[in-house]
């Protein structure tokens, strides 16, 4: 999560200030992914699956790359900064895990929010080129995805707290974590793995 600096101003897009853990309790009516029922054992599959769709949206034939960095109307971000969002999105998630997986005791971890608009704003995804995300976004989720598949079941319910109140377990952080990668799959057009039942 490198900071960029250019004389390009940068446009935020809407904040998105909602909280979204009920996706753990129903389904999303937007993308139709049921996070809650997803085992953890299913996640790095489905995160897989998903780098693919990512990466055929960014790098596939015929994509034109200008027209990925365009907004579809102001506010909204565009297919290349939803897909580097995604990236980091892999890359806080892996540390998070990483947290929760050797905080020593009952207790389990505590983690920081993340503020994914003043990541957007310091990292410039306006300006990051749709073939280095590919690459890159592929990359974090092999990397989070390989510490999913590790983790051992009786280590599925270790705790940890998000800053902001939110408790997770292993289990719930994946789950939650394979949402935010899949629902945005759902707001550039693409297709959703498992055909949004996940």
């Amino acid at each position: 999560m490198s900071e960029v600096t250019t004389d390009e101003p940068f446009v935020a897009a809407d904040a998105d200030t909602k909280d979204w853990t009920w996706v753990l309790d129903r389904p999303c009516p937007d993308c139709g992914v049921t996070a809650g029922a997803v085992p953890l054992t299913a996640v790095p599959d489905l995160l897989a699956a998903a780098a693919a769709t990512w990466t055929e949206v960014l790098d596939g034939p015929g994509v034109d790359r200008e027209r990925l960095r365009r907004r579809p109307r102001p506010g909204v971000w565009s297919t290349t900064e939803y897909a580097a969002h995604v990236r980091d999105v892999h890359r806080v998630f892996d540390d998070r895990l990483a947290l929760v997986l050797a905080a020593p005791g009952a207790e389990g971890a505590t983690f920081a929010s993340w503020d994914q608009d003043a990541a957007a704003e310091s990292g410039r995804y306006d300006l990051e080129d749709p073939r280095d995300v590919a690459q890159e976004l592929a990359a974090a989720s092999a990397r989070v995805a390989e510490r999913y598949a590790g983790v051992r079941p009786e280590d599925a319910g270790r705790r940890g707290l998000r800053s902001n109140g939110s408790a997770f377990t292993v289990t719930t952080l994946a789950r939650y974590h394979l949402h935010d990668v899949l629902h945005h799959l759902h707001d550039v057009g693409a297709p959703v793995p498992g055909g949004g039942a996940a």
